[in-house]
């Protein structure tokens, strides 16, 4: 973990666009993914962001646009869902989306059968099979072999992610990273440097992009090995960083939440 602490509120001058995971980012974690919810302040708060950078404001996120519209609302941002497998490049466009392959609903029946009833949750997501562990984490290598076991009846191109509290099914297409380089490439963003706070093992691919291209790459409490450069502490710390850089002006900006 190459993480440096030489950063300091504010970020240095410069035209930014913001890329933000959600879960263990913006919010806590929680045992099943519809058990969170979002502060007024929160809102307001990304409201603010979006209009300072002009619109180059995005979430990336495993969620799919659905339900981050559901959990946000009424406020709509640009946004990737489903790790890239959805996008939608203005707060009021069109939503493209992606199909799933017809296996998937069975496969998740079974997984289902088998680990529901045990505290774990199985999230249908189209093209992405989500399994939750964070309530019964002794399930998490019984849950990664049954997801591993079903590569052989999807159609080529799926692969398996292992988080930090369960695995995931998804197309190799689906990269949070390939999300990130598809904004840069659209107005507003184009031009501007990327900044990306993450969380977790699939936010890596975004590092690794955001790097690349000279920019901010941010992990949020981060566990074991990681590209990102920054670190920081926890979600209550990723967004008063926010703030201080991004929210309105404050006539003394704070010291660092970044850690090396």
């Amino acid at each position: 973990m190459n993480i440096q602490a030489d950063l300091t509120p504010p970020l240095p001058e410069g035209r930014w666009a913001l890329f933000l995971d959600i879960d263990g980012t913006l919010l806590e974690h929680a045992a099943h993914p519809d058990s969170v919810s979002v502060s007024d302040e929160l809102r307001q708060l990304l409201e603010t962001i979006e209009r300072r950078l002009d619109g180059a404001l995005a979430f990336i996120t495993g969620r799919s646009i659905a339900a981050v519209d559901h959990l946000f609302d009424p406020l709509k941002l640009r946004i990737a869902g489903l790790y890239g497998l959805e996008h939608r490049l203005a707060p009021d466009g069109r939503i493209e989306a992606a199909d799933a392959p017809a296996d998937m609903a069975a496969l998740a029946d079974e997984i289902e059968l088998e680990l529901a009833s045990k505290a774990v949750y199985v999230e249908r997501k189209g093209p992405v099979l989500a399994i939750h562990t964070r309530a019964a984490p002794q399930l998490l290598t019984r849950a990664t072999e049954l997801v591993e076991a079903a590569l052989g009846r999807l159609p080529k191109g799926y692969r398996v992610i292992a988080g930090n509290a369960g695995v995931e099914l998804m197309p190799l297409e689906a990269a949070k990273g390939a999300a990130i380089r598809r904004f840069m490439q659209t107005d507003p963003f184009t031009g501007r440097r990327p900044v990306f706070l993450g969380d977790d093992t699939s936010d890596e691919n975004g590092f690794d992009t955001v790097n690349a291209a000279g920019g901010i790459s941010i992990r949020v409490k981060p566990q074991g090995e990681t590209t990102a450069r920054f670190a920081i502490e926890d979600v209550a710390s990723a967004i008063a960083w926010l703030e201080a850089n991004f929210g309105e002006p404050v006539t003394q900006a704070p010291s660092s939440d970044l850690v090396a």
